[in-house]
């Protein structure tokens, strides 16, 4: 009960973990969701344990999470069929594939501002960037059109994913359910369509090596590389992956922001810069995400800070001997992010925010936002375009300040700013930009 209760109130580390780690060192068993479990600690058991994926330890995720991601996800494949999924997924951000995501992610924030934050002087901006997301890995990166009761759907599924297992009508898991049923009728049609179009398309056109990644699923299944389970289960795992994390890590940026405002015009000086050399409603280039580095060192500041995810669940799958302790076969390993976030070994003062750390070298394994190894995030740069773009064009357009700067922050079982962090805006004067 100690575990969850921390959770809940987004004190983990500090409730649970560190506790733990003053009484019992930096590995430490313990039981969880009713399995044994070691908890390990620190960039060295990071390493280990993430780089050790498929020959010492399997990625193990909740009985309610696989069946609503669906088994034939690459968070469930291994081996060539792994390979295959994420090299998929990968393809997208090649340098080509760069260049055809930063001007539709820009369209596309561009338009969710205009139709959002346009004549409001209030708006919650973590409800607001969850929307964003969303639209930005359909329209964006799988290029299907994002429909009004969408979202709605996908988010009754994503509510049931650590939820029990347990099928009673109206339960969370219930919901989530009958919802994934709806999303795999919706997806089936949007792949038999595109199906259809690649088939029939000329020699002339792309068949099948489109920018979209929807182009690349359904290629790849008509050559017989993958299934349309395969498709479906993976494209409702990247709304899953990024819609919250994503969400959670743009919410915090802002925070840390508008409470270090000598960090904030830091930032604002150099969109001014990026902007200086730029026609009005020109589009941002991928040469000019790349003179964000500020932006991303405020960013990665922030994750650290408030990590979008706590860490993750993995299994043994044979006896593992690691620092004098042997951890069984069968047994859960949880490692965690705050265990090298929020250590002064690795960073100075850890509890202060300080984005100019970032500028030296951080080793492999100690900043893991994203995780590690052969499952480090497929997406992490779909998160990276999203949270500069996102921070470009409101810091150049808007004035904002938090309504909330204590709000606190909550797990269900993913961080979230428990008011949704509404934030008062009014449009900035080109003269002030």
């Amino acid at each position: 009960m100690e575990f969850y209760k921390a959770q809940k109130n987004n004190r983990l580390f500090e409730e649970f973990v560190e506790p733990r780690i003053s009484k019992y060192g930096k590995i430490f068993k313990t039981s969880l969701m009713g399995s044994p479990t070691v908890v390990v600690n620190g960039a060295e058991a990071n390493k280990f344990i993430l780089s050790n994926e498929f020959k010492l330890v399997v990625s193990s995720w909740p009985s309610s999470s696989v069946q609503l991601m669906g088994r034939n996800s690459i968070m469930e494949k291994q081996g060539d069929q792994h390979r295959c999924l994420r090299g998929l997924v990968a393809s997208c951000f090649s340098s080509s594939g760069m260049e055809t995501l930063v001007p539709k992610i820009c369209s596309t924030v561009q338009s969710h501002l205009e139709k959002n934050w346009h004549g409001k002087d209030t708006i919650s901006l973590y409800r607001s960037t969850k929307l964003l997301t969303f639209t930005i890995v359909f329209e964006c990166l799988l290029g299907i059109n994002v429909e009004p009761e969408m979202l709605d759907i996908f988010e009754r599924v994503l509510e049931g994913a650590f939820a029990p297992p347990v099928n009673f009508p109206g339960s969370k898991f219930s919901r989530a359910k009958k919802a994934r049923v709806e999303i795999a009728k919706m997806l089936a049609k949007i792949v038999d369509e595109k199906r259809n179009e690649m088939e029939n398309s000329s020699e002339g056109e792309e068949k099948g090596a489109g920018s979209m990644l929807l182009s690349r699923f359904v290629a790849a299944m008509i050559q017989g590389d993958i299934t349309e389970e395969e498709v479906i289960d993976n494209v409702v795992l990247l709304v899953f992956a990024a819609h919250d994390t994503t969400s959670f890590a743009i919410a915090m940026t802002f925070k840390m922001l508008a409470l270090h405002q000598d960090c904030y015009n830091l930032l604002l000086q150099e969109h001014a810069d990026i902007t200086s050399n730029k026609r009005p409603e020109e589009n941002l280039t991928v040469e000019d995400v790349k003179k964000m580095e500020y932006t991303w060192q405020a960013a990665r500041e922030s994750m650290r800070l408030f990590p979008p995810i706590f860490g993750s669940f993995r299994k043994a799958v044979a006896d593992i001997e690691y620092e004098g302790f042997t951890i069984p076969k069968g047994w859960k390993v949880l490692w965690t992010a705050y265990g090298t976030h929020y250590n002064g070994e690795y960073f100075q003062d850890p509890q202060r925010f300080d984005p100019s750390r970032f500028e030296e070298f951080v080793p492999p394994y100690v900043f893991v936002p994203f995780g590690g190894g052969p499952r480090l995030c497929a997406g992490y740069q779909l998160a990276k375009l999203n949270i500069l773009i996102f921070v470009h064009y409101v810091v150049t357009r808007y004035d904002w300040s938090l309504i909330y700067p204590n709000e606190s922050i909550t797990m269900d079982p993913l961080p979230f700013p428990s008011q949704g962090m509404p934030i008062k805006i009014s449009p900035k004067l080109s003269r002030d930009i």
